[in-house]
């Protein structure tokens, strides 16, 4: 039997936009995009061959480098892959006209945005926890009886690898936001690969100290906090790091929400 509302004399629909019904649609459009499945298996493949390779091949010439670090040196071009995805979980929407179906079912609009960038991070963060994992225990293999010997449950190591998905996770949200700020792929790349990655390393070759403090709380400078088991030089602590990390994101996506508020589709 269908209730009327007594106010209205019109029947409530059955399907009201909740959080928990824009999360599921996030969810099941990830899943459904081919795309995620190559960028995420590549990100994952690239760690674990990256790592297998540093572990058959090493010699004692690294002895300098920390374990996790070393063993996890791949993570710097599945950062590529990860922030890719990211860009296209939004801006990819724009390219394919896709949001005007999205918005129309969601009026508010942020809520897409913020259900995007949950389901997005949980994603990654799992892939990238469990991929380090897995590639620190099989990269062991073949490191064990050597200074780089380390056990996953030996001090500060699984706050490492916790610590590099993490930091993955938070760069891959940086990434969305500026797909849903440029609402383009290319765009949003180049906006990435320029703020990001490029731009700190042309900062740091002005003589100028305030300018190299500044930039160890870039996105890319704070991440480098994060994965290692003994501390970095010339870093920030890993929790600086991690505030720092979360500060850029939540930035950039809020700035994201405030424009998606404001702007036609």
């Amino acid at each position: 039997m269908t209730t009327t509302d007594t106010t209205t004399g019109v029947a409530p629909s059955p399907y009201r936009v909740t959080p928990a019904r824009v999360l599921r649609s996030e969810w099941h459009k990830l899943w459904t995009l081919r795309t995620t499945w190559i960028t995420l298996l590549t990100a994952s493949v690239l760690v674990l061959a990256i790592g297998i390779t540093m572990g058959t091949t090493y010699d004692g010439d690294d002895a300098d480098i920390d374990t996790v670090v070393f063993v996890l040196f791949g993570t710097q071009l599945s950062q590529i892959c990860l922030a890719v995805l990211g860009i296209l979980v939004t801006a990819g929407e724009y390219a394919t006209g896709m949001i005007r179906a999205s918005l129309t079912a969601v009026p508010r609009r942020v809520p897409v945005l913020w259900s995007k960038a949950a389901v997005f991070a949980g994603v990654v963060f799992v892939l990238c926890l469990v991929t380090n994992v897995v590639t620190f225990l099989v990269a062991q293999i073949w490191l064990g009886g050597t200074d780089k010997e380390l056990a996953l449950t030996d001090s500060g190591v699984f706050g490492a690898l916790a610590g590099s998905a993490a930091a993955l996770t938070l760069l891959s949200l940086i990434a969305l936001g500026l797909g849903a700020l440029l609402r383009s792929v290319p765009g949003g790349i180049g906006a990435f690969v320029g703020s990001v990655l490029i731009l700190p390393e042309v900062l740091t070759t002005l003589p100028l100290d305030a300018v190299d403090t500044a930039v160890k709380y870039f996105p890319a400078q704070a991440a480098s906090a994060l994965g290692s088991v003994t501390h970095v030089d010339n870093a920030v602590s890993p929790g600086t790091g991690l505030l720092s990390l979360t500060l850029w994101a939540a930035a950039v996506l809020a700035a994201a929400a405030l424009l998606l508020r404001r702007r036609d589709v």
